[in-house]
Formats: C-alpha cells, structure tokens, sequence
C-alpha cells in the first residue's frame, strides 16, 4: 500500500496506544515498556494485532522510548529492542493480512540548548541512528510523536529525512491554550513542518477528543498537507492504583467524527485508547473520501513561539544587527560580546521590529560560527523570528540547519549560480527568501527588467518545489542621489511584483537616501511612499522615532489600525527628542517657576529625557533614592542577559547590601517574569534565561554574603525526582532552576528514581517538599507508589507533582497534595510551604 496515495482517497486510521495496553498485560513498575518486545513478544504482537483487527492501517512500533539516551544496560542493545519492535509489528501484519508499519520515535526527553543540556546535532545524531535501525528492518514510514518542542521536532524530522526516503508524519503535543512546552502554536508548527516537507502532521496526547478539537482547527487553517489527530481516550484518574480514562469507545468515535468533518485525514488514538475505541473510530471513518487539500497562501515566517505573517498588513525588520557602517558592533562581533548585541535584539522588539536581521560578516572572523551562536543567543532572549542575513552559503545553510523555526533568508537573486547555491536549502529546511531583483546583468534601469527578473527567480524556485508564498522580492533601492529616478523605479517596481506576479515584496528603506544631507527625511517620505504602494515588508531602524511614526501613521490611515488603539497608546504621552539642550515649553515653566536657573545649562537638561527627579532617583531634597544600576539589574534579569546582570550585581554590591538587592532586585525582577509567563507574554526560554540570569546574580551575592556571615540566605530544600522507569526529565530540569533561581535548595534526585529513594532521602535530609514527575502513563503507578510510602514514612512532607499525563483531580486521585501545571506553579507551592 502507498499510505501517500492512499491519504489523498480516503481516511487512514491509526492504532491506539501501547503503554497502556502493557500496563493491563501487566507490565511491571520500572519496566521499560521497549523491553517487552523481547522479554513478550507474544503480547506485543497481539497487541498490534488486535489494532489491525479493529481496521487500523498504520501499527506503530513499540519503540516510543527506543534510543540511547534510555536503552542503556537491562541486557539488551538498541539495535536487537529495535529489531524486536519490527518483528513483531511483521508478525502482527502478517497474521492479520493487511497493515503498515511505522517506525513509532518520541522525546528524547531532553531539552536542546540554551534551554537545557542537548546539542542539536546529537539530537539529530540520536534520532538518525533510530532511523537507521528502523530503514534497516523494514519501516514502511515513520511517525515522529508526543513532541513538545519545536526544536527537537526539527532534529527528528531532519533525522528522518537525512536517513531514509520514507513518509514522515508528525504530531506533537498541545495544551487546552494551544501552546507547547516551550511556546510553539499550530501556525508556527505548520509553517515550520511544511518547510521541512514532512507528508502529514497533526498533534496527539495531552488532551482528549473533544478538548484537541480547538488545536485541529487551527492546524487546518494553515496546512497545505494532511493533518493527524491521535488524542487520549479523555482524562485520566487512578482507581484501585490504576490509570484509567474517561471517554469510553462510542463517544469516542462520535468526538472523532467531529474531527472528521472539520478535515482531518487520519485519526487513531493516544494514551488510554483500546482496540475497541479504533473499532468504534473505524465505523465512523469508513466510506469517507479524504479531504480536499487546499494549498494555502500565506507567507509564514516563524520563531520557536511566535508565526509572523507576511501580507497585507506591513511587517518591520529590524536592521541593526548588521555591522555595516556601524564599528560598535563590528567590535562586539570580534570580541564576542554578545551581550552589546542582544541588547540591540530586545531593543528592537521594544520598539516594534516583527523579524529581526541577523547579518554578522566581519573581515577576519569566522561568520558561520558567529552567526550560529548570534542566532542561538538571540533566540534564548526574543521570541521574535530572524532574518538571516549572510552572502556566505556555508554559514547560511549551517544557521538554517540549528534555527528553530522558519526563518526568513537574505537572499537570493537572479544569477544562476545564486539561486543553485540557495534553492536547495531553502527545499531543505525550508525559509522565506528574499529575492534580488538582479542577475548576471546587474540591476536592471526599469520596472520592467526587474519585474523580469523576478519572474524568473520564481519560475526557477517552483523547480525546486519551493511555492510562491516562500519568496518575496526586493524591488531594490538605488540612491535618488546618483539616479534622480530611482524611487520612481523602485516604487514601480513594487507595484507591478504585486499585480503582474502575485508576490509580497520587501525593501531595505534607507538605501535610498545614501549621499544625502538629512537622510531621515528622506527616508520618512519613501517608507511612506512604498507603504502607500502595498509594501510587505520593510527593513528598517525601529528605533527611529520618524521611521516608526510614520509606519504607525500608515496603520491608521489605511484602517490596520482598529480604532487608532496602538496609535493612540504609543503617542498620547509621546514628546519627541529635541537637540541637546532644548526644553519642552511645559518643562521649561516648571524650571522658572522653581526658580532653578542652573536647570538651563545644556548639561543639567537631556533634551526629551526625563531627569533623575522624574525617574525616581532624587527626591524633593535632591538625595539619591534609587541607584539606576538597581533598575538595569531588575531588566537584565527580565531579559535574561546574565552576563550584564552578574556586571550590574557586582556594581550595586560597592553601595547596597546583598539581601537588599535579592528582595528589592532580584525577586521582584522574577515575579514580573513569572506573571509574563503565567499570562502568555513570553514563553519558557525567556523564563529560563531569566531564571539563569538571577542564578548569575546570586552567584555574585553568595560569595559577599557568606563573608559577612549571612551564609547565602536559601529558603529551604525541595527534592526533585523523575519516578521509576520515566527518564523524561524535561519538566522536572525546568522546575529545578526556577526553584534555585528563587533561591531554595534542590536536591535533584535524577531520573528513574525508585520510590525508596525518594523516601529514604526525604527523612535522612528532613526535607519538607518533594516534587515527583512523569510524562509516560505507564509510570503514573510509580508516582501513586511513591507518595503512599511518603504519606506513610514521612507523614509531614507535602507532595507536588506534575508532567503531561497530569491533570488536577488524576493528582488528587494518587494523593498528591499539590497538582502543578507548570514550573512557576511549583515555585508558588514552594513559597507556600517553605515561605
């Protein structure tokens, strides 16, 4: 069976979930359920069998947890698990007489740096081999799954498609807000996956039938290839100190069939589906074609959080990470001081920028290695999508390679060798590219020419299978003071790409003005010029107040703007900078009637600024009341730039106590983070980079504290376990160092930990909370386990616990005393108990 031709006839079904079918085969605690395929064939084959009985077309392998990182030791090689799993999936196929095999990988359980331990390529490296194993004893496709982050569902699927030639579907998980672990959406997921050229994606887990339906819309809005939806049989409970799930078989299939008639191509079942639950599936999906697949045309660039479209309402890219003309940061990039430039990151997003450009070509450095620690650094601080910006092909294909996302690329042009040097990235890893409006003739002198060129650069990329939506010209700007008719041209330009090809466009602004006294006017008059014209995108400064007023002027004239809000909130208390030494006509009445004349020395008075006064930092008696650096700390940590925070920390200690700059410094600067976090402005990479900036920060403090006797100040001790046989230690990695952060001690017990370990290292350190975690169902017995002998040998200890299978009334259920839904969650419950 072709499963990709069959896709486009008719609804294909999934099988349901393995772990716990074990668990009623009777697994036991601690067991790895991969092992099973050699310890119990027979039960693993029948298991699979039983699906295929019930009409599924696809059996995934039981090989879910099945890498390196978890098959270690027990007697048995990765290589004979997987070999395993593959003989009895044949053999189930060959009993029932019909079927495909998909190669089954989920999580590492790792988190990718920055935000955890885990390289990129040795994610891709652990996959690969999977693939490999799974190639070599005959997968008929492979089904990536359960992933909860972009950047490892990125090095799984480059992992499959760098090892095999096999269909690749993927699903990951989202919550009932429609976000993954680390901020990923349905649009960000799709535009990324469809970049990648997966055959299918979906999402699965986590959430039941009915809850998933929300997530499902959103990812067939924006998919142009068939969409997955494998969800739980509902939520889970524990009954008797067994897992059990609330949405029996019928109901079901009626939920799926919701899903069905929303457009959905293939459906199956995650945790808690039975075989009867794809039988009662198979009834309601048989004799129905498949969906019509309808290509989508939106122009998608993404971060691993935030999916920037690129259409009618114009978008700013931020220029200035670029050291052209600018020596400060040509230094920065020499001198690897990241922290000048991610200054300049967040900056730009304060001020507007959608995308951020990413150019780092310094003579003498080597650029694919500063540009891929440039983009890792940045992508630690900001959720906003890069641009990435380089002639070189070696550096641009390796900072496509690690992004995380679908980035957009600067840039591609008419020349032949440009577009065979670009293209197959771009069909690789997929991009938005900006394309030149030039070729081995060089820029043409009219709209013509250039409208030429463009359509060839487009004709080309569809040979790659690279669409429409992926490219946007560059009319290109020529300096009006060389050619007194190049606006015209550009701006003509514009106009035609967008009528004659049907393809968004895109300028670098200030090129324009280039030779030219007073640039900015300039500059103002033809952003406004080619924004009237229907401009995409413009690549600007945002952080120039006539720029950024004049885009934001546009927005409003041409109704993108509702009810002039964003205009009325950036401007109503705005005042423009004045030449130094200049006073706005209310300040300087205020200053005579003060009768402080000395106001008026141009160095007294910052024109446009504030003075210390008004911020804060004197009072009516002219005394320093507040040191800026206190302020700088508080934003560094907001920011997550450890280094600059560590340096700030350092200068407060020479006039303020330690304990004065955690309470009044460090803990408020990480409540507003958190309460961010909790209300969806940033997402956990930024919590996690401030979390490690505070830690910084502490680190500088402790030394000067425990010379003066206080010792370091922690707040109590929390142990942190993963549960025995659940190496899935994401959630609790990020819970620990939110927890440090807040300054209590973690005593980190691993992964895979036995309940006895828990309990004994509870009682023998006299710790009053433990927080347990597991993201497998077939481990929730574990946890159950766990808190009894807690509840039983350590009665005072109080219990949180949490992780994917999770849910408030399951914790409940297993005695838990506190269910947490994420990690700032388990520092309020810490502060609650431990104060």
């Amino acid at each position: 069976m072709d499963i990709r031709r069959v896709m486009k006839e008719r609804i294909i079904l999934f099988d349901g979930a393995m772990g716990t079918m074990l668990q009623k085969a009777g697994i036991g605690l601690g067991e790895l359920p991969e092992s099973w395929n050699l310890l119990h064939p027979d039960t693993v084959v029948r298991i699979h069998k039983d699906y295929l009985d019930a009409g599924a077309d696809i059996i995934s392998t039981n090989t879910f947890g099945a890498n390196r990182l978890k098959i270690r030791g027990d007697g048995f090689t990765l290589s004979q698990v997987v070999r395993g799993a593959f003989d009895c999936a044949h053999k189930a196929v060959r009993q029932a007489g019909h079927g495909l095999v998909a190669l089954d990988l989920g999580p590492t359980g790792r988190l990718l740096k920055p935000m955890g331990d885990l390289d990129f390529e040795e994610a891709v490296s652990i996959y690969a081999e999977v693939v490999e194993l799974g190639v070599q004893n005959g997968a008929d496709a492979i089904l990536i799954e359960t992933m909860s982050d972009m950047h490892e569902l990125k090095a799984a699927v480059l992992a499959a498609k760098e090892h095999s030639s096999l269909p690749v579907f993927a699903t990951c998980v989202f919550d009932e807000s429609g976000k993954m672990l680390t901020g990923g959406t349905p649009k960000s997921v799709v535009a990324m996956l469809e970049g990648l050229h997966v055959d299918a994606l979906g999402t699965n887990c986590s959430l039941g039938p009915r809850q998933i339906l929300k997530a499902a819309r959103e990812l067939l809005r924006y998919a142009s290839v068939p969409v997955i939806c494998t969800p739980n049989a509902g939520l889970p409970r524990s009954e008797n100190g067994e897992t059990v799930y609330d949405v029996g078989p019928e109901e079901f299939a009626g939920d799926i069939a919701a899903l069905l008639d929303e457009g959905v191509s293939a459906v199956g079942g995650c945790c808690g589906t039975t075989p009867a639950h794809i039988r009662a599936v198979k009834k309601v999906a048989e004799g129905r074609k498949a969906p019509d697949i309808v290509q989508k045309q939106e122009t998608i660039v993404t971060s691993y959080a935030v999916a920037q479209t690129i259409g009618k309402r114009p978008v700013i890219v931020g220029e200035r990470i670029n050291p052209t003309g600018k020596k400060k940061m040509a230094q920065a990039l020499r001198d690897q001081n990241y922290s000048y430039i991610l200054d300049m990151a967040l900056e730009q997003q304060e001020k507007g920028a959608h995308i951020l450009d990413v150019n780092v070509g310094v003579p003498g450095t080597d650029e694919t290695s500063a540009l891929c620690e440039t983009i890792r650094q940045i992508q630690s601080i900001s959720e906003l999508p890069l641009q990435i910006d380089t002639s070189s092909i070696q550096a641009m294909e390796a900072a496509m390679r690690i992004y995380n996302g679908k980035p957009m690329v600067n840039s591609v042009s008419g020349k032949k060798e440009s577009m065979d040097a670009v293209f197959p990235l771009v069909k690789k890893y997929g991009g938005v590219v900006v394309a030149l409006a030039l070729d081995e003739n060089g820029i043409p002198d009219t709209s013509e020419g250039r409208v030429r060129v463009a359509g060839k650069i487009l004709e080309e990329a569809k040979k790659y299978g690279i669409p429409e939506k992926d490219i946007i010209i560059d009319c290109l700007c020529m300096t009006v003071s060389a050619d007194p008719r190049g606006a015209l041209v550009t701006l003509d330009t514009l106009k035609r790409v967008q009528e004659e090809l049907s393809a968004k466009t895109i300028l670098g602004v200030s090129n324009i003005s280039f030779g030219l006294p007073q640039r900015a006017f300039i500059n103002q008059t033809f952003f406004t010029m080619a924004l009237q014209k229907g401009l995409n995108a413009a690549i600007i400064n945002p952080c120039s107040e006539g720029m950024k007023g004049a885009y934001d002027a546009y927005l409003v004239l041409a109704a993108e703007d509702e009810n002039c809000g964003a205009y009325i909130s950036t401007y109503a208390d705005f005042k423009p900078a004045l030449p130094r030494g200049a006073v706005w006509e209310e300040d300087l009445r205020g200053i005579l009637k003060e009768g402080n004349t000395a106001a008026f020395d141009c160095h007294a008075v910052q024109a446009g600024k504030k003075t210390k006064k008004e911020q804060g930092y004197l009072n009516d008696s002219g005394e320093l009341t507040e040191n800026p650096d206190a302020s700088r700390l508080i934003q560094c940590i907001r920011k997550g730039l450890r280094e600059e925070a560590q340096k700030c920390a350092e200068g407060l200690l020479q006039s303020r106590e330690a304990l004065e700059i955690i309470n009044h410094c460090m803990i408020p600067a990480l409540n507003e983070v958190g309460k961010d976090f909790e209300y969806g402005k940033v997402f956990l990479p930024q919590l996690l980079m401030s979390a490690e900036a505070a830690r910084g920060v502490f680190a500088v403090l402790k030394e000067k504290m425990e010379v003066s006797g206080q010792g370091g100040n922690r707040r109590g001790s929390v142990i942190l376990a993963t549960v025995k046989g659940d190496i899935h230690d994401i959630g609790k990695n990020i819970v620990k160092v939110l927890l440090e952060s807040y300054r209590f001690d973690v005593i980190d017990l691993g992964r895979d930990v036995p309940p006895e370990t828990v309990v004994e290292t509870a009682v023998r350190r006299k710790v009053r909370l433990v927080g347990l975690s597991a993201l497998m169902t077939t481990t929730v017995a574990n946890m159950e386990e766990t808190i009894r002998q807690l509840h039983e040998k350590a009665p005072d200890v109080k219990i949180m616990v949490g992780g994917a299978v999770m849910t408030e009334s399951y914790a409940a259920s297993i005695h838990a005393d506190r269910y947490c839904k994420d990690a700032m969650a388990s520092v309020q419950y810490a502060e609650e108990v431990l104060g």
